[in-house]
């Protein structure tokens, strides 16, 4: 029961609020500060005795010309650059921590025996010397590492990050946490450009660098929360994948861009140096150029109520149990567990969630979560694979990447808007909880069911066209992600979708620490024995997915329960009937 609080809703807040300002005037003492202007829970919920709803001051959107009003295509070209960076460092990146790990090995090899000979290592070159599998169990294990110390500092910053766009607004925090990316952009050209006599553990201070800025993880969810705000309900998923497609589209051309020019210039730093350029334009853009989804006046709501929260704990010290409570890191995955019986941050008091609703939101979660930890561990690592198999340097690998992420850019801005346009039914925007509807489980079903092929394919592959054939099956699932996260918008509220988006962000970044953390260390075990093992695992772990989907339920909604009503009733001293319950 003591973990439990910290799952409350902030209902119990605004009342809190509403009491202390009430007392405040009736004493005289104190003038009334600034009234907080809560939104409804649900839409259709009348509170007699809560604070006044919020209603949002049009002057500051609606009066802005057309053409500076928020909308996803300010975001979509700017966003592509951003992709662009990092999908043509992805392929470079990789082989530039092989170049200094295979340095690093024969120098120490060379050390141990004076015999030992070995052909130089070149830089930007492919060095066949380097295609053994001790490097690239040691390779694997630095990507490991690196995704390790991003991960964890990513998934303790991107909750924080997600809550100051509710308060701030979504560019500012997007434009701030892209200058992680591009602090480490600046270590890794550091390094690139003087690999001779700088060691490979400095690409370590670029990752703490991404973490520290919620790393590409903590920047999709605050994308999709710009998405949201500006983008109706029956729109979402395509605008979901929009997104997604922008990113395999960049992604796909980055590796091509990259291959020209390290064909043509014979060196990759031109490479590391364009891309630090794309992520620097794409900082300066989003804060300057995009305009800002979220109106002052909701950013100043939110900022009104986290100063209540604020002052609500001043009496906790930051050595106390409370403060460091482990629990805490988990607080924002509330959203995703609504309760039944007694409110929750989801729902109102006098509505519970369902069953099947809390049975499909926890589904979605998860399988989004899975789909997303493969995607991370298995992106450089299918290339390192490759590499060790079938000996593909630079220009393999990324035509390789580039004709996978193609397959999956026309799916997204092609498939799955005709799809949406002719096989989904209409449905009036008035707030309802519908859930997901059949088109969006079969997208699910069917998208995983590609995926399960793709990993078979890459365990029996045997020669290089296979691997390439096996890729763009696997590509077709592409659809999967985008559908499973407007899936998951359909099951909450409207004004909880931010909340959840950012619950999906802290699972993503856990998943980025455990999925390469756990597949990293099955490849690095098993590559001088059975290379496919990592292959076979995904697979299985696929079909587990699918037979998960086949538990979902379309159309589900929430119940009313009369009986489970709970009057929040705030005393004397700010603290209401649950909080007391809890407290015992």
């Amino acid at each position: 029961m003591e973990n439990e609080e910290l799952f409350v809703g902030e209902s119990a807040l605004d009342a809190q609020q509403q009491a202390r300002n009430i007392r405040r005037t009736a004493d005289g003492s104190k003038q009334t500060p600034l009234q907080v202007h809560a939104e409804p829970l649900l839409a259709g919920d009348d509170f007699d005795d809560g604070p006044p709803h919020y209603e949002e001051d049009p002057r500051d959107i609606e009066a802005r010309p057309r053409w500076r009003r928020p909308s996803i295509w300010w975001l979509l070209p700017f966003g592509m650059l951003f992709t662009l960076g990092f999908g043509g460092l992805a392929v470079p990146r990789i082989n530039l921590i092989m170049s200094l790990i295979c340095r690093d090995y024969f120098s120490e090899r060379m050390a141990k025996d004076p015999n030992f000979t070995v052909l130089p290592i070149v830089f930007g070159d492919d060095n066949a010397q380097c295609q053994i599998p001790e490097i690239s169990s040691l390779v694997a294990q630095c990507q490991l590492y690196l995704n390790l110390v991003t991960g964890i500092i990513s998934a303790l910053v991107s909750p924080r990050l997600g809550h100051m766009s509710d308060r701030y607004g979504r560019t500012k925090i997007i434009a701030m946490g892209a200058m992680g990316a591009v602090l480490n952009e600046m270590i890794t050209v550091i390094v690139a450009s003087r690999p001779e006599s700088l060691s490979v553990n400095l690409l370590f201070i670029g990752a703490v660098m991404d973490g520290l800025g919620g790393s590409f993880t903590t920047a999709q969810a605050l994308i999709h929360s710009y998405a949201t705000d500006c983008t109706p309900p029956d729109r979402r998923s395509v605008a979901f994948g929009l997104f997604h497609g922008t990113l395999f589209l960049g992604i796909a051309a980055g590796p091509s861009g990259a291959a020209y020019l390290i064909k043509q210039t014979g060196t990759a730093l031109p490479v590391f140096y364009i891309g630090l350029a794309c992520h620097i334009i794409f900082v300066l853009s989003v804060f300057f150029v995009v305009p800002e989804s979220l109106s002052k006046e909701r950013q100043l709501a939110a900022r009104e109520k986290h100063y209540t929260k604020l002052a609500d704990s001043e009496d906790v010290k930051w050595y106390s149990w409370k403060a460091l409570n482990p629990m805490k890191l988990i607080t924002p995955l509330a959203i995703l567990l609504p309760a039944v019986g007694r409110p929750s941050v989801l729902f109102s008091n006098r509505r519970g969630a369902s069953p099947a609703l809390r049975r499909n939101i926890v589904l979605l979660a998860a399988m989004d979560t899975a789909c997303f930890g493969i995607a991370m561990g298995t992106a450089q690592l299918i290339i390192i694979y490759a590499a060790y198999m079938f000996n593909w340097g630079n220009v393999e690998s990324s035509l390789f990447v580039s004709i996978i992420n193609v397959i999956r850019v026309i799916n997204l801005f092609v498939v799955l808007p005709i799809v949406a346009r002719f096989f989904r039914t209409p449905t009036p925007n008035d707030g309802t909880i519908r859930g997901s509807d059949m088109l969006d489980i079969v997208i699910i079903r069917l998208s995983i069911v590609f995926d399960v092929l793709g990993y078979v394919g890459y365990a029996l592959s045997k020669h290089p066209s296979m691997m390439v054939l096996s890729g763009i099956v696997a590509s077709l699932g592409g659809m999967g992600s985008p559908t499973l996260q407007s899936s998951l918008t359909k099951h909450v509220p409207q004004e909880r979708i931010g909340q959840l988006l950012g619950a999906t962000g802290l699972l993503h970044a856990l998943a980025r620490v455990v999925a390469p953390t756990v597949l990293n260390l099955i490849y690095s075990l098993t590559v001088a024995t059975y290379p496919q093992t990592v292959f076979i695992c995904l697979a299985a772990l696929f079909g587990l997915t699918l037979l998960m989907s086949f538990l979902i339920r379309p159309h589900v909604t929430v119940e009313d329960e009369a009986a489970s009503d709970i009057v929040v009733e705030a005393n004397e001293d700010g603290e209401d009937e649950h909080d007391r319950l809890l407290s015992r």
